[in-house]
């Protein structure tokens, strides 16, 4: 009996201490969340948040809204009965429907927060969740390997604040918030749950995001061998490009995307030596990859010291944050080139830096790694502030928003155009994806820089005067003044 109830005493203590440690991590990648929102949370949470130069009273274009829409469709689609990883509204009817593959996996969050928040409460309670699903994750994953809780909510913290990761989310690209799957992936290795490594690593082709997979595939497999876990890794990397294979073939072959690109737009996304240590974007968002200015020497004593016992991980992690560095400069260095016309699937990209998350990820291990072998017991408290301050980087503005907008609120039945038209990838066409939340109606325009090659021609015809928009179905013309709707007419 005695010894029952000393067991039952030492199950009581662990359990509260796990789930104090939960606690205290959901409110430091909280905080840290709020904390790179910040101002713009505060200022204006009314309005949806996002990186780029807002316009005025009108709602600002931009990839946060195609990603915002794309996150809100499958629970759309669910409520109306309908298959949830279709789109059946953009590029109708001169296109099959297009298979949302970006709604997944975060769609399952953004439909309840969008029923208790709206659009612009779900995308910026989105955005703050990124960080603690990213912290967390990364958190967890330390912890499998042993280190302390504190090393363990310090890596956390470097992987959520990442300066890539914030402005990847605040661009509206979900690779920000996908790279959370490549620490869950590893932690679900770690503590042997092979089934949710598996989903974890292949989630990352599946929701869209294939040239990070490139990178994830190698990665994964690397650190499973490395673990010596070399059949989950296998199954994991066969897995991810079969999901890889299939985005490609059902998504991205033979739409507007996949007719080649020239090297030039690999030249214009390359990012320079200066811009690892620049705080703001010198020349786009697109080749930021600001590392930090104390992390990285963190890092690097990590590393140091983590050879010295685990020469295999450290290997792996080294590579991990050398080899996303260095594509990541793209046209500027001459490996690049050769490597973008041999690797399959490289030449149909343009932004080198994609594989960066990588490099968080494995920065933020090692900062873990040097703080658990610093011998005071404050390392990881003064550590905190340390890294929140040198990684956090100012890039959501208050981009507009226009909920329940009464010109939408006339519409009648049938299919809806609306004027000025845009060709699918100029990013002007993101607003009428927005207001496509608002009135949900098959619509003969779409914003993507993928887009059917039927949608593209149809928008042309339009944008010249060649097609009647009657012959489309067109029961309704929204027409935009000023960046606003202004009023509906009939074709």
């Amino acid at each position: 009996m005695a010894l029952r109830d000393r067991r039952g005493t030492r199950l009581r203590r662990a359990a509260r201490s796990r789930s104090g440690a939960v606690g205290l991590a959901c409110a430091l990648y909280l905080a840290a969340g709020a904390l790179a929102l910040s101002p713009a949370l505060w200022d204006a949470p009314d309005e949806l948040l996002a990186y780029g130069k807002p316009r005025p009273d009108v709602v600002t274009p931009g990839d946060h809204l195609q990603t915002t829409y794309n996150l809100w469709l499958p629970g759309h689609q669910l409520g109306s009965g309908h298959a949830p990883w279709l789109d059946p509204y953009s590029f109708q009817p001169e296109a099959p429907k297009r298979t949302n593959y970006a709604g997944w996996p975060f769609s399952i969050v953004f439909w309840p927060l969008h029923a208790l928040f709206g659009t612009v409460g779900a995308w910026n309670t989105f955005a703050l969740l990124s960080y603690l699903g990213a912290g967390a994750a990364a958190a967890a994953w330390l912890r499998s390997l042993r280190l302390p809780l504190g090393a363990a909510l310090v890596g956390g913290l470097a992987f959520a604040l990442a300066p890539y990761r914030s402005i990847q989310t605040a661009g509206g690209h979900l690779l920000g918030p996908i790279a959370m799957l490549l620490p869950l992936s590893l932690w679900a290795l770690e503590t042997r749950r092979r089934w949710l490594a598996v989903a974890a690593i292949a989630s990352v082709p599946l929701s869209g995001q294939v040239h990070l997979a490139l990178g994830a595939i190698l990665f994964f497999l690397a650190y499973a061998v490395v673990r010596r876990q070399m059949l989950v890794g296998a199954v994991g990397a066969a897995a991810s490009a079969a999901a890889g294979v299939l985005v490609w073939v059902t998504e991205i072959r033979g739409t507007t995307g996949a007719s080649g690109r020239p090297f030039a737009q690999v030249e214009r996304y390359s990012a320079e030596l200066l811009d690892f240590v620049t705080r703001h974007p010198r020349h786009g968002f697109e080749t930021f990859v600001f590392l930090g200015w104390l992390v990285p020497l963190a890092a690097i004593a990590g590393l140091v010291l983590l050879s010295q016992r685990e020469r295999g991980l450290a290997v792996v992690l080294g590579f991990g944050v050398l080899v996303p560095s260095l594509l990541a400069l793209g046209a500027n260095t001459p490996v690049y080139e050769p490597l973008w016309n041999v690797v399959p699937g490289l030449g149909e990209t343009r932004v080198p830096s994609r594989f960066l998350p990588i490099a968080c990820l494995c920065i933020a291990a090692l900062v873990a790694f040097a703080v658990d072998r610093v011998p005071w017991r404050y390392t990881a408290l003064l550590a905190i502030p340390l890294v929140a301050l040198d990684l956090r980087v100012d890039v959501y503005r208050p981009m507009g928003a226009d909920e329940g907008n009464p010109v939408y609120a006339q519409l009648g039945e049938g299919r809806l155009l609306e004027r000025p038209v845009y060709v699918p990838e100029l990013l002007e066409g993101s607003v009428y994806l927005y207001y496509s939340i608002q009135a949900p109606r098959e619509r003969p325009l779409g914003y993507s820089t993928t887009a059917p090659p039927e949608g593209d021609r149809v928008a042309r015809a339009l944008r010249s005067g060649k097609l009647d928009p009657a012959d489309l179905g067109v029961g309704s013309v929204v027409h935009f003044r000023g960046g606003r709707p202004a009023e509906v007419t009939s074709p």
